[in-house]
């Protein structure tokens, strides 16, 4: 006789409520359910309610086939090659449905490369086989809206006690079928702040290396989920823990270890991203342009210190600095061209607060950038910058001034009794503050 618990958690064993469920949601699983299909709340969205956490967004898994979804929504548009979604759009809000897909490693339809990544994934079968396919315990959990239970078939429920992320399967296999496992165990394990299991963790130190095969677009995704999302300090010291933060941001590793003063360093990318968080935290937006002007100020800085010998200004240095960190990173990851040229501009106007007079007062205050760039100043004030503590303290009365004190101080030297220059009035925005502002 089996005397296995049942993976059946019912509606009155657990705290998930549909009251905390999306609307748009519950809408997708009572179509699915009436028109006869098998449809389940599966992954973080499931995870976070049963911790008494307000999700993110909410995904569905389903015995419908991707067309058999499409032709029940009108709403609905197929996603994917590697793995086939049906994304269902509410206005701003999508419900990401995913067909139960099947277990096993030599079905027709599933295709590897040479180290085992998965290249193709489009195999279906029943959620028992989909629960295999999920990464961590603790996202293979399903709310299934035929009867309100949940259902655990790998132990994730206790998992989740326990404070304990653990990947399923065989950790070496399921990294190698996709490397980025090892960044999402990093970013769930700060995120959550759950500890690895050492199963979990053994193989990463053997396997990093596999993340120089992953495309840079899909990197630079994984870096903003990483120090976007409300985690980004606790994330920072789990990829260093881990040792990825030399796979995912070689620069910024390598500063962070060679530099001067790495205290320093270290400090200043700690509270960028503490601010970062903060403002996450409050629902302020965010700038993914200064998130890396931040992360990549410490190599600036030190490619900064290797030019200076050049005798060149300090703005032509900081440009080639810029250039030189910019051009490194991009080899591992894909910044689009505009945020580039963001974090280029917010690196550049740095030099230009030295000026406390005269009409470069008037010109930087006026730049379309000035006030993320100004931020930045703030924020290597914050860090411990002797020499930005002096002009952040400057810049900080002149903006706070009124109209008629800005003219007094940004008046040109030797004009005189000629007429000063105003400098613009500018209203400080509503995204605006000492990190990572809105673009």
């Amino acid at each position: 006789m089996d005397s296995s618990p049942s993976p059946i958690i019912p509606r009155d064993a657990h705290c998930i409520s549909r009251k905390n469920i999306s609307k748009n949601a519950l809408n997708v699983l009572y179509r699915l359910h009436e028109a006869g299909f098998r449809a389940c709340l599966v992954g973080g969205g499931v995870r976070d309610l049963l911790l008494g956490r307000e999700p993110k967004d909410f995904d569905v898994a389903t015995d419908a086939t991707p067309e058999q979804v499409r032709r029940l929504f009108r709403n609905c548009r197929l996603i994917g090659r590697r793995f086939r979604l049906a994304h269902v759009l509410f206005g701003k809000e999508i419900v990401e449905v995913a067909t139960f897909r099947a277990a096993g490693d030599d079905v027709p339809g599933r295709a590897t490369d040479e180290q085992g990544r998965l290249l193709r994934d489009n195999v279906y079968g029943t959620l028992e086989d989909d629960v295999q396919r999920r990464d961590f315990t603790v996202n293979a959990l399903y709310y299934d809206i035929a009867d309100f239970s949940v259902l655990d078939y790998v132990g994730g429920m206790q998992d989740l006690q326990d404070g304990v992320l653990r990947l399923l399967g065989d950790p070496e296999t399921r990294y190698r079928e996709d490397p980025v496992r090892m960044l999402r165990a990093a970013r769930f394990a700060a995120k959550l702040g759950f500890r690895l299991h050492p199963d979990t963790e053994r193989p990463m130190g053997e396997l990093a290396e596999l993340l120089e095969g992953i495309p840079p677009a899909r990197l630079f995704d994984e870096c903003v989920k990483l120090f976007h999302t409300g985690h980004g300090v606790a994330s920072l010291h789990e990829l260093r823990r881990l040792d990825l933060l030399r796979w995912l941001l070689p620069p910024v590793d390598a500063a962070l270890q060679y530099t001067r003063d790495e205290g320093a360093a270290l400090h200043f990318i700690e509270t960028a991203l503490a601010n970062t968080d903060r403002r996450v935290a409050e629902g302020l937006p965010l700038s993914t342009a200064f998130l890396f002007a931040a992360l990549l100020w410490p190599v600036v800085v030190l490619h900064a210190q290797v030019l200076a010998h050049e005798g060149q200004p300090d703005a032509i240095l900081l440009q080639q600095a810029g250039d030189e960190a910019l051009r490194v990173l991009q080899s591992r990851i894909a910044i689009p061209r505009h945020l580039q040229l963001l974090t280029r501009e917010i690196w550049e106007m740095q030099p230009r607060f030295a000026l406390h007079q005269g009409r470069g007062v008037a010109s930087l205050y006026g730049h379309p950038r000035f006030r993320a760039a100004y931020d930045f100043l703030l924020l290597r004030a914050q860090s411990g910058e002797p020499q930005a503590a002096e002009d952040a303290a400057w810049w900080t009365a002149f903006v706070e001034a009124s109209p008629e004190q800005q003219q007094g101080v940004s008046a040109p030297a030797g004009e005189g009794g000629r007429k000063r220059r105003r400098a613009p009035r500018r209203r400080k925005g509503k995204g605006e503050g000492v990190a990572t502002p809105a673009e």
